[in-house]
């Protein structure tokens, strides 16, 4: 069990982070353990066809038998929404103590795997080079497998934090933790966390707590080492629902929605068009295209490009989830 005692001035400092990197790192045990989360299995299946040359042995040694991860490689969040590269950038400031340190804990009792061997035997030099190893490749498996899903899952992860925010403010810390998660346990002053690998005690002592949804965590998870800042991530909800295959676009809905010529116009917008031949396409006038185009420019779901003379309009990013793909098949 690992405990956090929480003082008046900690809980006013309760505050929530997301993080990409902390995403990045808790993948790896979906990676390695594809019975973790049967939730990640379509995610899980479609990574491992894209990552190719990546170290995946080097990668998938970064969590230990257990399933715990070395603390260096999630750092307490420097800001609400930091960037990944903002995140990385701390942990290559590791010092080489502290990343022999982590790894050692992450996969206690067990000696390091050879992937990591030099962190047993290595000096700080050597050390240091494994550490910047591991940042590079995080950099690339992030590009690969999570980047891509990034803004999904930010949503997915914004969405819990609402819920957990009105959750504190109609019914306190009791009401925050109380459906967090089983092994959460909120009682005068102390959040209980239970079954875990390490067994100590943390007084925040004035250091807040910070807490971190994930998509990927499938249980709550401190910091192992005692000596960091009170810090949970914990499973976010709605994640179930992050991985299912976008609805198809029921033509009569966008119609009722749009109204019938912006959606017929929206459909003709696959590839970049000017306004003379989409109106010669509808068989209406230039102006009337040009009024429905401003509307939809404005609303986001077309994008426009000067061509010369002329304005070539196609849909846009919203636009083609709008429509489902089904622009150009009219």
């Amino acid at each position: 069990m690992i405990e956090f005692v929480l003082g008046v001035e900690d809980l006013a400092d309760t505050r929530f982070a997301i993080s990409p990197l902390h995403e990045t790192v808790f993948s790896l045990r979906i990676l390695r353990d594809p019975g973790l989360h049967a939730l990640h299995l379509p995610w899980r299946r479609s990574v491992l066809d894209s990552l190719g040359g990546l170290d995946t042995e080097l990668l998938t040694s970064l969590v230990g038998r257990r399933l715990p991860l070395p603390d260096f490689l999630t750092p307490r969040p420097v800001s609400f929404a930091a960037g990944f590269e903002e995140e990385l950038a701390v942990v290559r400031r590791t010092p080489p103590e502290l990343v022999r340190r982590d790894l050692s804990a992450a996969h206690a009792p067990d000696p390091l795997p050879e992937a990591l061997s030099v962190a047993a035997v290595g000096d700080d030099a050597a050390v240091a080079g494994l550490r910047d190893a591991v940042c590079e490749l995080l950099r690339d498996y992030w590009r690969i497998a999570v980047e891509p899903a990034w803004p999904r899952m930010r949503l997915v992860l914004e969405a819990d934090m609402t819920y957990r925010a009105r959750q504190l403010a109609v019914g306190g810390a009791r009401l925050l933790f109380a459906d967090m998660h089983p092994n959460l346990r909120w009682h005068d002053g102390t959040l209980r966390i239970d079954k875990m690998i390490s067994r100590h005690r943390v007084a925040a002592d004035g250091r807040g707590l910070l807490l971190v949804p994930s998509v990927f965590a499938h249980k709550p998870a401190p910091p192992l080492s005692p000596q960091e800042a009170p810090l949970l991530v914990y499973p976010g909800r709605g994640v179930a629902t992050l991985w299912e295959p976008a609805p198809v676009a029921d033509a009569a809905a966008l119609v009722s929605l749009l109204g019938a010529p912006r959606a017929r116009l929206l459909g003709l917008l696959a590839e970049p068009t000017p306004t003379v031949e989409l109106a010669r396409r509808l068989r209406v006038t230039p102006s009337a295209v040009s009024q429905h185009l401003r509307v939809l420019h404005a609303t986001g779901l077309v994008s426009r490009a000067r061509d010369g003379r002329r304005v070539l309009y196609r849909l846009s990013p919203l636009g083609e989830e709008l429509t489902g793909g089904t622009a150009g098949r009219r």
